[in-house]
């Protein structure tokens, strides 16, 4: 098991930031959280999460438009804001990514429904590994709803092959902006054995 350290980083003490510390990401640094974050399982190992990174000020105002007003300071002043999008064309890939099974490809291709709940299902828990990858990387992370995923899709992804889902805004948290920590719900609450 993780130390304590490392679940703290990872889990226990990493925050949800709005605030955001003048300090660049470095390009190698998201080349290591994408290197940690495609290892996470995702059926058949579809892996349809495709990720955009704005870093650069021009991107970042192509963006400003599709942002609610209560995301738009935060996600402007973050170092990087991740669009974590959906193929909705993964299968395409599954002849190399899932070559134990040739005939994968055939599970979705022409099946409309399919295809949409297993991209976004699975473009879902990929986003959330890349969180985990940041923290595990040193990077705070603000994951945000909040935007016009029309307007985003047809600004970043304009073929309509790639949905967005969310955003994750990605840097060095100035823990000044910190919101005081909301509670969980405890395991029984939460969860049941049977």
């Amino acid at each position: 098991m993780l130390d304590d350290r490392a679940l703290d980083v990872i889990f226990r003490q990493a925050r949800t930031h709005n605030a955001w510390l003048p300090r660049p990401v470095p390009e190698e640094t998201l080349h290591q959280v994408y290197d940690l974050m495609k290892w996470g399982p995702t059926s058949a190992n579809s892996s349809p999460a495709r990720v955009l990174f704005l870093r650069t000020p021009e991107a970042k105002q192509r963006l400003k438009p599709a942002l609610s007003s209560g995301n738009l300071d935060k996600t402007m002043a973050a170092p990087v804001t991740a669009i974590l999008g959906y193929d909705l064309e993964f299968y395409d890939m599954l002849p190399r990514l899932f070559p134990h099974d040739q005939s994968a490809r055939s599970w979705f291709a022409g099946k409309p429904d399919v295809i949409e709940t297993t991209a976004f299902r699975n473009g879902t828990l990929q986003g959330a590994y890349l969180i985990v990858a940041a923290r595990a990387c040193g990077l705070d992370c603000g994951p945000m709803s909040g935007f016009d995923n029309a307007q985003v899709d047809a600004e970043f992804f304009p073929g309509g092959r790639v949905k967005s889902n969310f955003l994750c805004n990605l840097g060095y948290g100035d823990t000044k902006g910190l919101l005081p920590r909301s509670p969980r719900l405890p395991f029984d609450e939460a969860c049941t054995i049977l």
